[in-house]
């Protein structure tokens, strides 16, 4: 009897241990299926004094995993037109699910608003309230991996104006991470000119204003190939400028100092 007490005993112990350990790995295992995301705000030209947008939340969604609703690091209003050029600003830095995302949305508050040639109107959205702003970005996150996602809000394509003399956010957002950021850079002379800097490929477009003091610009989160680079004066005593550059990801395509006649 006591033999058999033994071998009971000995084996309830090991039982027990495997059931810790096998319990421990997957524990440890469901712990490091994650990645680390950075997300900051970045944006495109818009012709205003101010666009102030309310972000809420960012939620998270990859393949088989549940959302993760991301508080920004400083909910509330950010004024768009003061990252420009390369600038930008934290919005979040958070762990999230490893796979492949499905979707970024983007939650707005109701306070958002815009101020022109000195008058401030609101910008009504009522969808990016509610259900939250979807966000074209597909890519697929490895695990314990860190990344940086850009978020463009595009503040001259996103405004419309209504008839009635009002405001309304349609926004047009593009998110890229640095393995899908191509650039290009340069300078604009003179700044007087007040020009607009364009990147065209096909139907696509996007633009930068360069720097009022002096002239720097740059073009960020731009799909590999060619690109018609058209610079436009606002003053007629200017003439425009076009050339032709090539973009690749992870690199800075500089077109240096480009000077208007």
């Amino acid at each position: 009897m006591r033999a058999k007490y033994f071998i009971t005993a000995g084996l309830l112990l090991a039982t027990v241990c495997c059931l810790f350990s096998c319990s421990k790995s997957n524990n440890s295992n469901n712990q490091t299926q994650n990645a680390q995301v950075s997300m900051r705000l970045t944006d495109a030209p818009g012709d205003y004094d101010a666009v102030y947008i309310d972000i809420q939340q960012i939620v998270f969604k990859v393949a088989g995993r549940a959302e993760v609703v991301l508080i920004p690091n400083r909910p509330g209003i950010y004024n768009l037109l003061t990252f420009r050029n390369g600038l930008d600003t934290l919005l979040v830095n958070a762990t999230v699910p490893a796979g492949t995302v499905e979707q970024i949305r983007l939650v707005l508050g109701s306070n958002s608003s815009i101020v022109v040639d000195g008058i401030s109107y609101p910008l009504n959205t009522p969808s990016a309230q509610e259900s939250g702003l979807k966000l074209n970005f597909h890519t697929t996150l490895d695990v314990n991996a860190s990344y940086t996602i850009w978020l463009d809000f595009d503040a001259g394509k996103s405004i419309l104006q209504t008839g009635s003399g009002t405001y309304k956010l349609k926004p047009v957002i593009r998110a890229y991470s640095a393995l899908t950021n191509g650039r290009i850079e340069g300078y604009v002379l003179p700044a007087a000119a007040l020009a607009t800097v364009y990147a065209i490929q096909g139907t696509d477009t996007a633009a930068a204003i360069p720097n009022s003091i002096d002239g720097h610009f740059v073009i960020s989160g731009l799909p590999q190939g060619s690109y018609q680079l058209l610079v436009e004066p606002a003053l007629t005593a200017y003439l425009s400028y076009s050339t032709t550059v090539n973009v690749s990801f992870g690199t800075i395509t500089n077109v240096g100092t480009i000077t208007l006649p």
